[in-house]
């Protein structure tokens, strides 16, 4: 009989948060979605070459076939990105991606669920329970209410290539310098007292009144509330300089302070 191997110090599985782009589909046109991703690409290849990307369908008039899906996730893959599962949309959108072979991204869950009719309070009720469900356990793109913002979350020092910090539910204050390929997220504001090289997100959960305050602007990527702006080259009378970052509908406006 052979000897059981322990395999217990074989790997670590932790959840976390990870910077995934998410390609949202207005039109089930594989050559048109290449065409615009391949521009993306071209445009900030350092931000989006093989960048991990979830397809959401949920903006589709009609959820679409499996060849046309699978059209749609070689489209993004040509173009240099690469698909890494669908935004959840319905229990149709589960089916698909367990046809397709690929996961759901729960972050995205319970924002896309279209509104039940009047007509089918029944059918409301019973696709409210399993989206109360996941609310409890992920978090979605909605505004937190007022007043539930914690304090802000404090990071003193320099936050380095490849490192991601994320404050939930708050603002973030760094007091440093954020490198080249470091990003820095929260669910609310974004204070940086020191150089921005990398990337800052705020509002990542659809806090649209989310600003950033940047002290030095050298950013590689801005967003708030999934709005973004990617600088290969920082507008000049920009650069070096301290800067806010807001919304106004869905444009992402920058000014100096």
């Amino acid at each position: 009989m052979n000897a059981k191997v322990d395999t217990s110090d074989a790997c670590d599985l932790r959840f976390g948060q990870v910077g995934i782009a998410c390609v949202r589909v207005r039109r089930a046109d594989a050559a048109a979605l290449c065409d615009e991703l391949e521009r993306r690409v071209h445009a900030a290849p350092q931000m989006f070459s093989r960048a991990a990307v979830v397809l959401d369908l949920s903006h589709l008039p009609s959820l679409p076939g499996d060849d046309d899906v699978n059209a749609l996730l070689e489209a993004v893959r040509r173009a240099g990105m690469l698909p890494v599962g669908l935004a959840y949309g319905t229990s149709d959108t589960e089916t698909l991606a367990r046809r397709a072979g690929l996961p759901l991204i729960a972050k995205f869950r319970a924002a896309y669920e279209p509104a039940a009719s009047a007509a089918a309070p029944a059918e409301a009720a019973r696709r409210s329970e399993p989206a109360a469900r996941e609310q409890q356990r992920e978090p979605i793109l909605s505004a937190p209410a007022p007043g539930s913002r914690q304090g802000a979350q404090y990071h003193a020092g320099s936050v380095r290539s490849g490192q991601q910090i994320y404050a939930r539910d708050r603002d973030l204050i760094v007091i440093g310098a954020i490198a080249n390929g470091a990003e820095v997220i929260a669910d609310g504001n974004i204070h940086v007292y020191g150089s921005l090289r990398g990337r800052a997100m705020a509002g990542a959960q659809g806090d649209e009144t989310a600003r950033i305050y940047v002290s030095d602007f050298r950013a590689e990527l801005v967003a708030i509330a999934g709005h973004y702006r990617v600088f290969e080259q920082i507008p000049g009378d920009l650069e070096g300089q301290s800067v806010q970052c807001w919304l106004e509908g869905e444009k992402l406006l920058l000014a100096k302070l």
